[in-house]
């Protein structure tokens, strides 16, 4: 069984440890610029559209689970017409994004207080990096389409490209060309469309005999379309939650001020580099959890839960340990500005313990994906959000200031993974609690 986690988990890990490392390098470059709204224009422009993307991100999730089960059934017709579905879906989502970039824009800029020159160098960003819409949304279709497979390599293959793209285009426009967050947005667009081709291309060398299992007539069944739509609206609000939760946290640094803003940006970078790793073994989960169930395997099912959670659980005390250990150097790589430094390191402890408290529910995550179980992780989801999160906010903040914001996030963490914990037996495992 182990074996068989770390075959996905590695690759997902490696994959998924590129991400962190574009936004810590986009951190780094740009905290390097003469002014700080650069950066808080960055934040808020990636806030933007993590709002915006991760909000379709069951495109990837609910993918990744439903082709698992067609994956231990061995039915290649399913398998085939889940990929067409999804990459339909995006299609129409990327399109209508475009269409409607001028109001997303508007309300986006309504919601968010920021300075002057903040605003200013967000809409420039906003502007440019918006055009990677359809090909965003179809990554995550074909990423989430390959998981299922059971093919970690490809979305590492892909991710990878996708990010040492954008890192050495970035570099290039900021300190070739002069840019500043320009630059990186032209940099974000272009390696997008490059990654799209490199993953049909890769979908061609290897599955394009599926093709022949592609029907047509059958793109728009209603009852697959039913539970497709199902199973994602669940993901879709769970998702939305969280993206309003680390909006909420960057729009409230906003408000105290570009020193406080630039500050928890970079420990939020920290935050989804840890998230980022363990979440490669949350992907392993959601692989092996769908195939097992699709094959009806209970007992190699709960294996698969349980070993995941012991290597997310190891990789969230290593990374909270490393974090504690390395917290002055950490930071003096995002930025040399010492009053940053010296207000992130106030209120690193919270940074610190994230990982390990993180960590369960990162991997449960992936469980219930892979199970198709998405109503359980909605209904913790909004319980987490509006019953703790804001809560603690306004009455943490009033007390302990900019730590009441870092006490909700972190709380917020713990209270999903207690509440997916209790509903793991009943809902994956399909075994009623006694009461």
């Amino acid at each position: 069984m182990n074996k068989k986690i770390l075959n996905l988990a590695i690759p997902n890990v490696i994959s998924n440890l590129s991400v962190p490392l574009l936004g810590v390098v986009d951190t780094a470059l740009v905290g390097h610029l003469d002014e700080v709204y650069y950066l808080g224009a960055l934040a808020v422009g990636g806030m933007i559209f993590n709002f915006l993307f991760w909000g379709f991100g069951f495109l990837r999730m609910g993918t990744t689970g439903l082709t698992a089960q067609e994956y231990g059934k061995r039915n290649r017709h399913g398998i085939m017409m889940m990929l067409a579905r999804v990459q339909l879906v995006a299609l129409v989502i990327g399109i209508l994004i475009l269409i409607l970039k001028q109001p997303i824009s508007d309300l986006s800029f309504q919601i968010i207080e920021s300075g002057a020159e903040v605003e200013l160098y967000t809409l420039v960003y906003f502007d440019i990096r918006i055009y990677t819409a359809p090909a965003v949304l179809a990554l995550y279709g074909l990423n989430g389409w390959f998981l299922g497979m059971q093919n970690a390599k490809y979305p590492m293959i892909i991710t990878i490209a996708l990010n040492l793209l954008n890192i050495v285009l970035n570099v290039w426009f900021i300190y070739g060309l002069d840019m500043h967050v320009d630059g990186v947005a032209y940099g974000t667009l272009i390696s997008t469309y490059l990654a799209l081709a490199l993953a049909i291309a890769l979908f061609l060398i290897r599955y394009r005999r599926y093709f022949t299992h592609f029907v047509m007539d059958e793109l728009l069944n209603a009852g697959e379309i039913r539970q497709f739509f199902s199973v994602n609206r669940d993901i879709f609000i769970r998702t939305l939650c969280l993206i309003f939760t680390f909006s909420f946290f960057t729009a409230k640094s906003a408000e105290q001020g570009d020193l406080i803003l630039a500050a928890n940006t970079i420990l939020l970078q920290l935050w989804m580099v840890a998230s980022y790793g363990i979440d490669g073994f949350a992907y392993a989960a959601e692989s092996m959890v769908g195939r097992f169930k699709g094959a009806k395997d209970l007992p190699l099912l709960k294996k698969a839960v349980y070993y995941n959670l012991a290597w997310g659980l190891s990789i969230g005390v290593a990374g909270s340990i490393v974090y504690g250990l390395f917290d002055d150097q950490i930071l003096a790589i995002f930025t040399d500005k010492q009053n940053v430094i010296d207000l992130a390191l106030s209120v690193i402890f919270w940074t610190v313990l994230a990982p390990f408290i993180s960590s369960v529910c990162y991997i449960l995550d992936g469980v219930f994906i892979g199970a198709t179980a998405t109503g359980p992780m909605r209904n913790t989801m909004l319980v987490s959000t509006f019953l703790f999160f804001l809560p603690v906010y306004y009455i943490g903040t009033i007390y302990l200031g900019v730590h009441g914001l870092w006490l909700a996030m972190v709380l917020f963490m713990a209270v999903r993974g207690v509440a997916l914990a209790f509903y793991l037996p009943r809902a994956v495992f399909k075994v009623k609690i006694r009461p």
